[in-house]
């Protein structure tokens, strides 16, 4: 049975809907990328699976008590540590649980508040009644895997270690249908492929907007494609999908010309001055209107985006040259340590590495735009720089969209040629109407499609791009890899999308933390055969000696850090309730007590709470305490 239903759905936001009579069936299990071009309606149609966008026509059904989780694009601001956000995701019980630990904290700096241990005591009970701490283990596992700091403030994180704790945040819930939209974007390569093995196992229905095809690749059992506001489902995984989708636009073509060419000879008919009125030729007539119609309602398909080389003068062979460079902002963390490479004109140079392991600050002081605490960098002639910035940092969000290329002026200078802003836009695929629109109306793919005209609306020989891929539908991506590989001058390049990488870039420079940077030579996979080659030993004469197979130790779990705070608090608690469980031991044993009738009940009732509570106190201390430390 389908876990959600599209019977006749159509949706729109003023104007022709932007989805149009859409059929759907989403059985269990099924890993669906919805694939399409920006603003065609993915994000929307994952509105209508949730709820938060109801349908102007036909209905929408779902599975009774059916739960549906969403991971937006958008990277929103975040306040909290990241184990209380994580563990958001499980409801009340999450709630508790951060509450709990930030008890525990507050304890560990103040052992004697009689408050932090009453709140301590109650929350410990709820928690019990919760299966709560079956569920701390599984979110501290969590933030584990994704390579998360608990304790850490969501608020100080780079914009790819947040888009990890509100994947995290997504992932901890455990949904029945799991809807990710770019779950990719702002993470490291690690993180990527962590999120692809997790989500291979992963039990519930699966649904997914990406741009990464290597990701793709490995999750989609069946496709999803929204063109000209329709939903064209294709049973079948991503290889499989191109050439069906081959087949398909080449069947269209061909009934679009016979169709065209059908209309051009009823309206050579027509003028010829054949009378309407006659009887005969009513009917052809109405065909006719019928055909005309039929035109005016086909929808065309997006053309693709005009990205076209300035003229510039060339730099010159060298382009930086830089050696024994160090940097860091604290001196126990360094960033990047003696370090040298040497990028000439043309080069394209691929930058990978964790998140927050320094990448944007490496290109930083390559630029200059940071100075480097050691070592020495030099530039070569004639250079001409162009920034494409991840966060649209660029951008003003209270401008229109026209008014944030070439400084607000209405036209831009393009190889000498003066332009009408609005009419270079629509080489990027913006109507007249959405260039006069505000900026905040864009989607996110949208607006790195309006950086990329501003970015080329500039002439340049060397481009600096962190993370272009983002949000670019799958054509305009492919179309930016052939800009980029005929482009004469040199790239930097940020990007964790493994197939751009494999496409454009000639070295890899790769980040890896606590100072370590290293070069490689050619793409990504060249860059992993590298990294994992490890050289063939010399061949000996002597026989080989028999080593004994050594077993395996299991990895031991330890404490987290979490579980030592815990630990300590536990500790002050049950100190605390051995010494009232100590009070009412001794109340009980005084003859003068069981003369007061109504305090007999409220002491033996006190202590039988008592006796339980610490029980499970006990054994949690136990399984803590038997942890290493």
């Amino acid at each position: 049975m389908a876990v959600i239903g599209m019977q006749d759905v159509s949706v729109g936001f003023g104007g022709r809907p932007l989805l149009e009579h859409i059929n759907l069936q989403i059985e269990p299990g099924d890993r669906i990328c919805l694939l399409g071009r920006n603003g065609v309606g993915k994000t929307t149609l994952m509105k209508l699976i949730t709820g938060e966008v109801l349908p102007e026509k036909g209905d929408v059904s779902r599975l009774p008590k059916i739960t549906i989780t969403c991971l937006t694009q958008d990277v929103p601001e975040l306040s909290g540590t990241v184990f209380e956000l994580v563990s958001e995701g499980l409801g009340q019980c999450g709630k508790l649980l951060a509450q709990y630990h930030s008890v525990c904290h507050q304890l560990a700096l103040d052992h004697d508040n009689k408050s932090l241990l009453t709140k301590l005591d109650e929350l410990h009970h709820s928690l019990d009644a919760e299966n709560g701490w079956q569920m701390d283990r599984y979110v501290e596992d969590i933030i584990q895997n994704m390579e998360l700091e608990a304790d850490a403030e969501a608020a100080g994180l780079s914009a790819g270690m947040k888009r990890r704790v509100l994947l995290a945040q997504a992932l901890v819930r455990n949904p029945d249908v799991l809807l990710l939209d770019e779950p990719t974007n702002h993470l490291d390569i690690d993180a990527v492929t962590w999120i692809e093995d997790f989500l291979t196992s992963y039990k519930g229905t699966l649904i997914f907007v990406s741009h990464d095809r290597v990701f793709v690749k490995k999750l989609a059992t069946r496709i999803i494609e929204l063109d000209r506001g329709r939903a064209i489902s294709y049973s079948c995984n991503y290889e499989t999908f191109l050439v069906r989708k081959d087949i398909a636009n080449e069947a269209q073509a061909v009934e679009d010309a016979l169709f065209d060419k059908k209309l051009a000879k009823e309206e050579v008919w027509i003028r010829k001055g054949i009378k309407a009125r006659r009887t005969r030729n009513e009917g052809r007539v109405r065909a006719l209107k019928k055909m005309r119609d039929e035109r005016r309602q086909r929808r065309e398909e997006i053309g693709n985006v005009k990205m076209r080389l300035q003229d510039v003068q060339q730099s010159g062979t060298l382009v930086i040259d830089a050696k024994d460079i160090s940097f860091s902002y604290k001196p126990e963390k360094p960033i990047i340590s003696n370090f040298s490479t040497t990028i000439t004109r043309g080069d394209k140079i691929g930058v990978i590495g964790p998140n927050g392991s320094g990448k944007t600050t490496l290109l930083q002081v390559l630029l200059k735009e940071l100075a480097a605490q050691q070592g020495s960098i030099r530039h070569g002639t004639n250079l001409e720089i162009a920034y494409f910035d991840q966060l649209h940092a660029q951008l003003d969000y209270e401008k229109s969209v026209y008014e944030n290329i070439a400084g607000g002026n209405k036209t831009v200078v393009i190889n000498g040629i003066s332009r009408n802003i609005v009419g270079y836009l629509q080489d990027f695929l913006f109507t007249p109407d959405q260039s006069l629109s505000p900026l905040s109306n864009l989607s996110g793919g949208e607006r790195n499609r309006l950086l990329l005209a501003r970015l080329f609306a500039t002439p340049s020989n060397v481009l600096v791009m962190d993370e272009p891929t983002n949000d670019l539908d799958i054509e305009t991506l492919e179309l930016l890899e052939e800009f980029l590989l005929n482009y004469p001058g040199t790239v930097l390049m940020v990007s964790h999308d493994r197939e751009f990488l494999n496409n454009v870039v000639t070295g890899i420079i790769s980040v890896q933390g606590n100072g370590v940077v290293e070069e490689y030579v050619g793409g990504y996979d060249d860059w992993l055969r590298q990294r994992k080659a490890v050289p063939n030993p010399e061949p000996q004469n002597t026989p080989a000696k028999v080593v004994k197979a050594v077993p395996v130790k299991e990895k031991v779990r330890k404490l987290t850090f979490k579980e030592k705070k815990e630990l300590k608090a536990l500790l002050v608690l049950i100190e605390k309730l051995e010494s009232e469980q100590k009070q009412l031991h001794e109340a009980m044993a005084d003859p003068a007590l069981y003369k007061k009738g109504s305090e007999v009940v409220q002491v033996t009732t006190r202590a039988g709470e008592l006796k339980k509570q610490l029980d499970k106190l006990y054994a949690r201390w136990q399984e803590l305490d038997g942890l290493p430390k």
